[in-house]
């Protein structure tokens, strides 16, 4: 068939001129892994970053063949070539999506996916470096409950074991017992035995660790709260891994890993009381895992909001 205007063909359009051979509704259909340039307007100064994005709506036409895919697509090159990427430009794609598939759909969401990169202090000297935390924002949009918008985020830091610190405690006590006579007492022998490798002859064991959050945020919440929500749970940890750091800074790493000794369990409890005095906070989910060092298996504890 020719178009009358140019004298072209024109092109079949399958999803317009068929009818499903099976028909049913789909709760989600669209595209995911869309490859977008991503400028986040957050709480902190991020750099452009590149997104992995999500887009899709509802099928809820029992007989249509399909949705038009290359409407998501359009509408998300046109946001994220163009705009900083909030909640509100999220929500509003959401309404696009709806827009353009109004005779077909009435829920919507988007999903993007990256990393961002904060500048983080050392602990103690002047140095700073550079942070890479993995992130996701999505927008949901239903016809029956209206707009939801989280953020999810992974935070890495270190664990040491409680049960492997007091065993360590317990063979240096042994230890100074089979050096140092009670009744021959020596105050700068002991100093300098406690400073050497013979002195400390047991170290606990710890590890890299990962906690992974997902929170709800009011619907009227526009800016990503990125680095507010990575503060408050590094400041739960107290053991972040740090980026640029002098002797000063490892030492002052290790006497915070010394002074917060963590099962999964308290590193689990600790990011849930956080979270649960915070304001912009409606509902949570969070994982922790802790890579065992001691271990081949890993050790997890998993919380939701009450």
């Amino acid at each position: 068939m020719l178009d009358s205007t140019n004298q072209t063909p024109t092109l079949p359009d399958i999803a317009a001129e068929e009818k499903a051979k099976v028909g049913g509704q789909l709760q989600w259909v669209g595209m995911s892994d869309i490859e977008m340039p991503l400028v986040l307007s957050a709480d902190a100064a991020i750099p452009n970053s590149v997104a992995r994005v999500r887009a899709e709506v509802s099928l809820d036409d029992e007989v249509s063949k399909g949705i038009h895919m290359s409407r998501l697509y359009l509408a998300c090159d046109e946001v994220f070539s163009q705009q900083k990427i909030d909640y509100a430009v999220l929500t509003e794609l959401t309404h696009q999506f709806l827009r353009t598939h109004h005779e077909l759909s009435s829920n919507a969401l988007i999903e993007v996916e990256s990393e961002a990169l904060l500048r983080r202090p050392a602990l103690v000297s002047e140095y700073a470096g550079w942070r890479s935390y993995p992130i996701k924002l999505t927008v949901v949009q239903c016809h029956k409950s209206g707009i939801s918008q989280y953020l999810s985020f992974q935070v890495t830091y270190s664990s040491t074991c409680p049960c492997s610190a007091a065993l360590a405690r317990q063979l240096i006590q042994e230890n100074f017992k089979q050096n140092f006579d009670a009744e021959n007492f020596d105050y700068q022998a002991v100093v300098d035995w406690l400073g050497s490798e013979t002195g400390i002859n047991a170290t606990p064991h710890s590890q890299r660790s990962s906690a992974v959050i997902k929170v709800k945020l009011d619907e009227a919440q526009q800016q990503v709260p990125l680095q507010k929500l990575i503060d408050l749970v590094e400041n739960a940890l107290q053991t972040a891994v740090q980026a640029a750091v002098k002797r000063a800074d490892e030492q002052a790493f290790a006497l915070r890993n010394g002074q917060n000794l963590m099962f999964c369990e308290d590193a689990a409890r600790r990011i849930k009381q956080a979270l649960m005095k915070d304001e912009l906070v409606k509902q949570f989910h969070l994982r922790v895992t802790h890579h065992e060092s001691l271990h081949p298996h890993d050790a997890t504890a998993e919380a939701y909001s009450e």
